[in-house]
């Protein structure tokens, strides 16, 4: 975890991890729309980084436009108060969408 000050008096949080998509059809539609789901109920901004390219996981075809296939790794970067909650949470949906059978 990085902490930076923005104002003397603010602390804005910033984490970041790296994630790698191991559910079998990566994140595609489905999964997709639950992932910016999750991410929307945190007040933190939260970017997937993808290479040299940046993807706002709170928007479904920016998550989409990612190309995150099985097997695929990613920077996922999280800034604000909350920011370790969220990655902490969208990390484990990762996890829960490779243990599920696909429909």
């Amino acid at each position: 975890m990085i902490l930076r000050r923005s104002h003397p008096n603010d602390k804005l949080i910033v984490v970041s991890r790296e994630i790698t998509v191991q559910n079998e059809l990566g994140l595609h539609a489905r999964p997709a729309a639950e992932f910016v789901r999750v991410a929307n109920s945190f007040r933190a901004e939260i970017t997937l980084i993808k290479g040299e390219q940046r993807f706002s996981a709170s928007i479904l075809i920016d998550v989409l436009r990612a190309n995150l296939d099985r097997g695929a790794s990613a920077m996922l970067e999280a800034r604000g108060a909350d920011a370790e909650a969220a990655i902490t949470r969208l990390e484990k949906l990762l996890v829960e969408f490779r243990d599920r059978k696909e429909d």
